[in-house]
């Protein structure tokens, strides 16, 4: 069994030392504090240190044309709309800001004439 930086298993919670087939450096990793661990794994090459393949830092030129790619990817998963469906919405969302208008200048000047009846 290997042990991972940040593990959880450890004799007092039920995974007694020596059981399944962990070995003396498990062990000793157990003594010390996940700080230390850590330390050691990264001078030691491992978590923690220079990053290599994909999780390599690229160049600013690198991201940036990784960056349009991925535009240029998801514009291409875009289903666009036929011209009489782009007609079609264009005409609902008109229709239904021309009936809110209504709506709205009819209620104030509703409120408009009870105000004055009120107020006088």
């Amino acid at each position: 069994m290997t042990e991972t930086t940040g593990s959880t298993a450890t004799p007092e919670s039920g995974n007694p030392e020596g059981a399944d087939g962990a070995d003396d450096t498990a062990a000793a990793d157990a003594k010390l504090s996940r700080r230390e661990r850590r330390r050691a794994n990264k001078a030691a090459g491992g978590e923690g240190g220079k990053k290599s393949g994909k999780r390599a830092k690229k160049g600013l030129f690198a991201r940036i044309a990784i960056f349009y790619r991925q535009i240029i990817a998801e514009l291409r998963k875009v289903v666009w709309p036929t011209r009489n469906e782009l007609m079609q919405y264009t005409t609902v969302v008109v229709v239904f800001v021309i009936v809110m208008m209504l709506l709205v200048a009819g209620l104030d000047w509703g409120f408009s004439k009870i105000s004055f009846w009120v107020f006088g």
